[in-house]
């Protein structure tokens, strides 16, 4: 049964997502941008509605007190591809950074660029994360929330993180708070595809960290602070099963 639904979310997942891409965003590839930002929102909410009525997921939201609704770094924890499709319906106005790769996809890069997602160079090294900086410089003459995973890619729940670079020069250039999230996603939305178990996602919004702390301890915090938030959420999931110890050879 748990297969069928998986099926079945990922065929409608698809049909509605390719009506969304071609009724609706592509013709307002030549109107505002936040004009598309907004239809983000509405295929993100559509696909947590497809969640609970066909693979029995529910989404919670906690920590709204510590929600940004100006100009902000947000940092999740990262475990499955619903991490970005959720924030378009839960962040006023969010802005990604993604891989370059990701926007020579037609269709899905066209919408990332009107969108003004920010792309990266896994790379590039420091020529990447001067870029990086740059671009995100230039997406704040608005107020958004600049969303960027810590890990740089998605892990498997339990994994201990690998934090990269890219948001402790945010950090240090933008002079802005970092808002910490955890997460559970992936036990119920697995890493790679579309592999679903009944029962509710997480995403829990922590205390935002202040501008002006040192790298190390900017860095130190930030993964403290994710870390035990997702353990915490996981050791309560009834449905998530901790990583498996290699075996260990006699």
């Amino acid at each position: 049964m748990q297969k069928l639904r998986s099926l079945t979310f990922a065929v409608v997942f698809y049909a509605w997502s390719v009506f969304v891409s071609l009724v609706i965003l592509t013709p307002l590839l030549i109107a505002p941008r936040s004009w598309t930002a907004a239809v983000f929102g509405l295929w993100s909410r559509g696909i947590r509605f497809l969640l609970k009525v066909i693979a029995g997921i529910e989404v919670e939201v906690r920590g709204r007190e510590f929600m940004p609704t100006t100009a902000a770094l947000v940092a999740p924890k990262h475990q499955s591809m619903f991490d970005v499709f959720s924030q378009f319906s839960l962040l006023p106005d969010a802005c990604f950074v993604t891989k370059k790769e990701l926007l020579m996809i037609p269709f899905f890069g066209w919408f990332a660029m009107k969108a003004t997602m920010i792309s990266v160079d896994r790379g590039g090294h420091s020529t990447a994360l001067r870029k990086l900086v740059r671009d995100a410089k230039d997406r704040f003459r608005i107020p958004r929330q600049l969303v960027i995973f810590p890990e740089g890619t998605r892990g498997d729940p339990g994994a201990p993180g690998d934090y990269k670079p890219g948001i402790a020069a945010l950090y240090r250039e933008l002079e802005l708070p970092v808002y910490p999230m955890a997460t559970n996603a992936g036990v119920h939305w697995s890493r790679k595809g579309f592999n679903l178990t009944p029962g509710v996602i997480v995403f829990e919004y922590l205390e935002p960290i202040p501008p002006g702390l040192k790298r190390g301890e900017f860095m130190r915090t930030l993964e403290e602070r994710i870390e035990a938030a997702t353990g915490k959420l996981l050791s309560a999931d009834s449905a998530y099963r901790p990583p498996q110890a290699p075996a260990v050879a006699p």
